[in-house]
């Protein structure tokens, strides 16, 4: 099967065809490392008087009576025995078929849970075999799978690929000497087909070797591809963006009201660097909220500008959008730079002419969303790519933009340089396996006026005290956000907590000007409130999470967040970092609903403990794993299947140093090792 997965036409896929490649199976090479979840021991029987609740056994036995019930609620019921005792089986769901298989009499191999029930010991919805042939010799492996798509189905499936494919090995005998690694032929049959003898706890937490050899090879492929895209981009021509053509970057360092930090004047630093060269940058700029990103990327594009090309600049939220375009339209603006705005809400007329301004060079930096990368966006001359909060965008989303600027000259193709930005600090061990192709500067320090803003807990059950200091603190002069819950991930509930709780505090308090913004109103509507609250004419402003970002009011104290346990921990750090942003001293409030979960009593001890954005994100990635910061999950493009970052750190170093060694003195093994493992997923790492 596998190999007619790989000659069909992808148009004329059949029904398991098209299953097999949702889980990325179309070469037998797939098929191998397709590696099971876990185990089933079915290589003995267990006699019904040896079953112990909460364990998983093989029984074999002869069906006494099965019938459909009715009560308490419509399920098929039997009772088998052996000659040890009897068992009762239950389903709550069930067809024909299994009805059938429950012929009086008959002898089953029965395999499932046991757990005590009301008439003894008991199996639901157990599996149901005939009870002949052998037993299985090794144990049972368990499969990621699709829907219609049978165990039984697949592990014949990857069987038949094990027949067939090259198992021969990447690694020399020198390397898994060095290493202490096995063979991958044995590697991969024993994680296929373990034999019952082997410890199964080494199989479930990925200790035993065989698994040590496979995230040995996962993590040498993923390094090689992050070494030979850092190769290829420094093979790959750009121009060289030296600011030569005017004094944009010194004037704009004059007009700004306020001196840069010596980590902003630091990172500026590394920037020009990279973009005087004749290669594409391709810096990650990461820093805590409030450490003041923005300001580097307007010198960026003003080195870009000055050198005669035009800045794209492109962020995952129309507010997030806006609050860059205000502030470097402010900045660029009276220094002759024209600063347009695109987005997919512009009017006709608006998109037009700026479309038309994009396309002839008159709009030097534009500022915009998802709308930047449609195909009727053309730019004359697109020297430098900026991306915010790169990691909610896309893979393709990042490659689209990037290819805005390809420029081909003399047969020469040029690309722009890319500057990310990320209020997500990266933890070390990501950083180290996920951003090693990448050049990091990192914003360590606060602009000076900023204050640390004080986390607090508060049971929801002291509600009336929270809206009396609320009210207390606006009537001095302050101003405040009031953050809804998430409520099971849908925006229309979201939307209708948000428009009562406006309601309740507005009749709780109406001696103050209460506001409202959430994701539903129309980019105007939303920029009126926005504008009004940073003008002070709102005192208190209740939102959805659509302020989590971009935000920039320095008068707002008070940060309040109601059921912050439905909350992210990246996106509570996120909130908190709307406030402390003026000379004022500023509290986040972290309301919550008891009883607590375990994740959500860590998350909510994470905020209480610590400011510290780097820190906060290795929490974070220890709860949620490296999805959310790499942008990936979009792309449908796999993470680290084998290899954890909090427990394989040696065995990333490990990697690195090979692959580096490979790439200089043997890159055919290199290349014979991505073979198996990357299959074409290289392009992505140019994003």
């Amino acid at each position: 099967m596998p190999s007619q997965a790989e000659s069909a036409p992808r148009n004329k896929l059949t029904p398991l065809q098209q299953r097999l490649q949702r889980l990325g199976l179309q070469h037998e090479q797939d098929f191998i490392v397709h590696l099971p979840l876990r185990y089933e021991d079915q290589t003995q029987v267990t006699p019904i008087a040896r079953l112990r609740p909460g364990q998983a056994s093989l029984v074999e036995a002869e069906v006494l009576q099965a019938d459909v019930q009715f009560r308490p609620r419509r399920q098929l019921q039997a009772r088998v025995a052996d000659d040890s005792g009897e068992l009762a089986l239950r389903w709550l769901n069930f067809y024909p078929s299994q009805q059938k298989a429950l012929e009086v009499g008959r002898r089953l191999r029965i395999w499932g849970e046991a757990r005590l029930g009301f008439n003894g010991l008991e199996m639901v919805h157990p599996r149901l075999n005939q009870a002949s042939g052998m037993l299985s010799s090794t144990l049972t492996p368990i499969y990621p799978t699709t829907a219609g798509l049978a165990q039984p189905s697949l592990r014949r499936l990857i069987t038949q690929a094990l027949a067939r494919a090259d198992l021969s090995d990447t690694l020399p005998d020198e390397v898994r000497r060095r290493f202490d690694l096995i063979p991958f032929e044995q590697a991969i049959r024993c994680l296929h087909h373990p034999s019952p003898d082997v410890s199964l706890a080494s199989f479930e937490d990925h200790s035993h070797p065989a698994w040590h050899r496979i995230k040995f090879d996962e993590l040498l492929a993923q390094q090689l591809s992050l070494a030979m895209a850092r190769a290829m981009r420094h093979s790959q021509k750009a121009w060289p963006l030296d600011g030569h053509d005017g004094d944009l970057v010194q004037r704009l360092e004059q007009a700004i009201p306020f001196a840069l930090t010596g980590a902003q004047q630091r990172a500026v630093a590394e920037i020009r660097a990279d973009m005087l060269r004749a290669h594409p940058m391709h810096r990650l700029l990461q820093g805590d909220v409030g450490s003041g990103k923005t300001v580097v990327a307007a010198m960026a594009a003003a080195i870009a500008i000055d050198s005669g090309f035009q800045v794209a600049l492109m962020a995952p939220t129309e507010i997030l959008a806006e609050q860059h375009f205000r502030k470097l339209a402010d900045w660029l603006g009276p220094l002759g730079v024209q600063t347009t705005w695109l987005t997919g809400s512009l009017r006709t007329r608006q998109r037009r002419e700026a479309l038309e301004s994009i396309a002839n060079g008159n709009a030097r930096l534009v500022v915009g969303t998802q709308a930047l990368i449609q195909t009727h966006v053309q730019f004359e001359k697109l020297g430098l790519v900026v991306l915010d909060e790169q990691h909610r965008f896309g893979v393709g989303q990042r490659l689209e933009l990037n290819r805005k600027g390809e420029e081909a000259e003399a047969a020469v193709r040029y690309m722009p340089h890319q500057l990310s930005m990320s209020a997500t600090p990266i933890p070390r061990t990501l950083a180290m396996t996920f951003f090693a192709d990448l050049d990091v500067s990192v914003l360590d320090e606060l602009p000076p006026g900023r204050s640390p803003v004080v986390t607090k807990l508060i049971s929801m059950d002291r509600r009336d005290e929270v809206l009396a200091h609320v009210g207390d603190e606006i009537r001095q002069g302050r101003q405040a956000y009031w953050v809804c819950p998430l409520v099971e991930e849908s925006e229309a509930l979201q939307l209708q907590t948000a428009v009562d709780t406006h309601a309740l505090l507005a009749q709780a308090m109406p001696d103050l000007s209460i506001g409202l913004v959430h994701g539903r109103l129309k980019p105007d509507e939303k920029a009126a409130v926005m504008e009004a609250f940073r003008q002070g004419e709102i005192h208190l402003l209740v939102a959805t999470t659509v302020i989590e970002v971009g935000v920039d009011v320095p008068n707002a104290s008070l940060m309040l967040i109601e059921h912050a346990e439905r909350f992210g921990l990246a996106q509570l750090h996120q909130l908190r970092g709307r406030v402390g942003r003026g000379s004022a001293k500023s509290v986040c409030l972290l309301m919550y609903q008891t009883p607590l979960s375990m994740v959500a009593r860590q998350r909510l001890r994470a905020m209480y403990e610590t400011n510290d954005g780097f820190e906060i994100a290795r929490r974070d990635l220890e709860q949620r794993g490296p999805g959310e910061f790499l942008g990936v999950r979009q792309s449908g493009q796999a993470l680290l299947r084998f290899a954890d970052l909090e427990t394989d750190g040696g065995l990333v170093e490990q990697a690195r140093t090979l692959a580096a060694e490979w790439l200089e003195q043997q890159p055919e093994l290199a290349q014979r090792h991505l073979r198996r493992w990357m299959r074409g997923r290289q392009d992505y790492l140019r994003s």
